[in-house]
């Protein structure tokens, strides 16, 4: 993996890391280290990576803000790409905002909500990139990223560039086909929004962030929501239902303050998360014959 590294930095991509401890690229602040971590600041670096990846035929995933996220403790095998700096930029055309993969979705939600324009004040708390919300369909407060989105450009892991519209990304609940037959890596997303009183979209936004901090536990290093809601249900009330508030594993905690997030209280291994989210699946499964899926990815070797 040495060579390979010193091949993509040979191309002209300037930020290529060994070994490097995905704990310090995860919202959980877990996870062993990646065989290499390249850090794109351009397009251009970016398609350079993916033929020197391509090239060798080692396995390869993106990650943005690392949320959402679970690492094994054993790290990730082949060729971790880390998607901010220099492709998150973005510009604005009237209602039509367009956005780069590498953009943190909530200063995104913040910057349009300034210029008054109303339909992403739902990613005010999703703390990952453009480009990861596009990837999963990211959603809250009874919207979505599909709901919004016109279109995305996608540099495919063939090595040649397309844009999708939103119906050709398939978008369901928290999935999309980036995700299936379309491996690939969002560089931009454009968005179709709606003109709104700047003041009301700015305290609209303001009560969701309250809402966020009363009712989250933002204070700990989390992944967010840790399992889909099931039908006509809430993760969260069944897991405080069961009387798992507080349950631990190790460092990993369900949270007193949000039953559907696991927080690490300092020194959780990816390995106490995975333990304790399996708990709850069990228990959940004996008290109410309802399987609760994870919303988090789970990634890399034991």
């Amino acid at each position: 993996m040495e060579q390979i590294a010193q091949e993509i930095k040979e191309s002209q991509v300037r930020d290529v890391r060994s070994n490097e401890p995905l704990s310090r690229h995860t919202t959980w602040r877990v996870g062993g280290p990646a065989d290499i971590l390249i850090y794109p600041r351009t397009k251009g670096e970016l398609e350079r990576t993916m033929a020197v990846i391509r090239k060798h035929g080692i396995p390869w995933r993106v990650i943005g803000k690392g949320s959402n996220l679970l690492v094994r403790d054993g790290g990730i095998r082949g060729a971790v790409i880390k998607m901010g700096n220099g492709l998150d930029e973005w510009r604005i055309d009237k209602d039509r905002v367009t956005a780069g993969g590498g953009l943190s979705f909530v200063k995104l939600s913040v910057l349009v909500s300034r210029q008054g324009l109303t339909g992403l004040e739902f990613a005010g708390g999703i703390p990952g990139t453009v480009g990861g919300a596009v990837f999963m369909n990211a959603g809250a407060h009874g919207s979505e990223l599909s709901h919004v989105l016109e279109s995305a450009e996608v540099l495919l892991e063939t090595g040649q560039w397309a844009v999708f519209s939103n119906q050709e990304l398939q978008f369901s609940y928290r999935t999309s086909i980036l995700q299936r037959e379309k491996r690939g890596v969002v560089t931009e997303a454009t968005f179709r929004l709606q003109e709104g009183d700047r003041e009301q979209v700015l305290s609209a936004m303001a009560k969701l962030k309250d809402y966020r901090r009363q009712t989250q536990p933002l204070q700990y290093p989390c992944a967010g929501s840790v399992f889909r809601n099931p039908s006509g249900d809430h993760s969260g009330r069944l897991i405080e239902a069961a009387g798992l508030k507080g349950y631990r594993v190790g460092d990993a905690e369900v949270s007193t303050q949000h039953a559907n997030f696991i927080i690490n209280r300092g020194n959780a291994t990816a390995n106490d998360v995975l333990t304790l989210i399996e708990h709850i699946i069990g228990t959940i499964e004996d008290k109410y014959g309802v399987t609760l899926v994870p919303e988090v990815q789970v990634v890399g070797e034991g």
